[in-house]
């Protein structure tokens, strides 16, 4: 039997967790972006689902085969809520004022926009789903996670929704437990920059949340061919912060690099050229071996006057650099010297004299 996901915030996290799953014969209801054309897209990039454009309070399906789309309107939002109320549809945006019920005021938005199916439907098609995956940006999901609650109560019950972010754990969504639904989170351990939809064989999914929707995440993120890890609700802002640390801090580093090339005479592409080999053959002798059997350099080599030498050239740049330089320099004799309490006192001594 197929299984059913809808996803709201379509973005590249969701259209990538969203095609691949639909390849592997999940499938896809609605996918829900901030607006029809983007829902539109993303839908497209998936190859599958029902567009639908959401602003927090109007529901809109956007699929081509209903004139204007099909409206739903937040069920709290009553002749006294929608006063004045407007809601974005193609070609520009809906002006109401009205009055009576909200079966009647869902009918009358309806007719405004020329949709087909007012009641309901729209509502349905979202929460018809056997999962629902919030893939919005960290700092929206709370807000997702309210209003979504506001908007169907208990209508959510038994589902499973998950998100996917990094630091956050199952008690965002807690709105939506309260009504009933099964909260979790599921995160791959995957850059997703550019338009490239990345391949997550391999990739590391962190799950966490309430047994049954634990269960699911380890089952999406296995049939995506990864690999799951279960961690504790209070651990995932560490998790988030090892990879930040580990991975994302190497867009500074390496940036500084090229400006400390290119202050020297480089072009940039001069100065990628001569630090990227450099950089896959670290990682290649990490993956191979070890950071602490692949550590190379002056530090590893216990080579201070070099270190030295480096902070006081790196005088003549801003701050940051050196203070960079000083920060890693400390936190390699820390993890990787043999003796830390010894390499510690001599990188102290080394920056000091630079």
């Amino acid at each position: 039997m197929k299984r059913t996901l809808s996803i709201v915030g379509a973005g590249r996290v969701g259209r990538t967790l969203g095609k691949h799953l639909r390849e592997r014969d999940w499938r896809i209801g609605a996918v829900v972006t901030r607006s029809p054309a983007t829902a539109r897209a993303a839908v497209r990039a998936i190859g599958a689902g029902t567009p639908l454009a959401w602003n927090g309070r109007v529901l809109i399906a956007t699929d081509r085969a209903h004139k204007g789309g099909s409206v739903g309107i937040h069920p709290h939002e009553n002749n006294r809520g929608l006063k004045g109320a407007s809601a974005p549809v193609a070609g520009g945006r809906l002006q109401m004022t009205f009055r009576g019920s909200e079966l009647q005021l869902r009918h009358r938005v309806a007719s405004k926009a020329g949709a087909s199916a007012p009641e309901d439907s729209v509502f349905s098609r979202l929460f018809a789903a056997d999962v629902i995956l919030l893939t919005t940006p960290d700092d929206a999901v709370a807000d997702v996670a309210k209003s979504l609650a506001s908007l169907v109560g208990a209508k959510c019950k038994g589902k499973i929704i998950l998100h996917t972010s990094a630091t956050l754990d199952r008690t965002v969504l807690a709105p939506l437990a309260r009504c009933g639904a099964v909260t979790g989170s599921l995160h791959p351990m995957q850059a997703f920059g550019g338009k490239v939809i990345p391949n997550l064989n391999g990739v590391i999914f962190a799950v966490e949340g309430e047994p049954k929707a634990r269960r699911m995440a380890q089952s999406i993120g296995e049939s995506l061919g990864g690999i799951t890890v279960a961690i504790a609700t209070r651990d995932k802002p560490i998790y988030h912060a090892a990879a930040v640390l580990a991975a994302g801090s190497a867009y500074p580093t390496i940036e500084a690099g090229v400006h400390l090339l290119m202050r020297i005479g480089f072009s940039r592409a001069r100065a990628m050229q001569t630090l990227v080999p450099l950089l896959r053959q670290i990682f290649d002798n990490i993956e191979r071996i070890g950071p602490r059997a692949a550590w190379t350099g002056p530090l590893s080599r216990g080579d201070y006057a070099i270190v030295a030498k480096h902070a006081k050239a790196l005088k003549a740049y801003p701050r940051e650099f050196r203070q960079s330089y000083a920060a890693l320099s400390l936190l390699a004799g820390r993890l990787l010297a043999k003796n830390p309490a010894a390499a510690l006192k001599k990188i102290k001594r080394a920056l000091a004299d630079g």
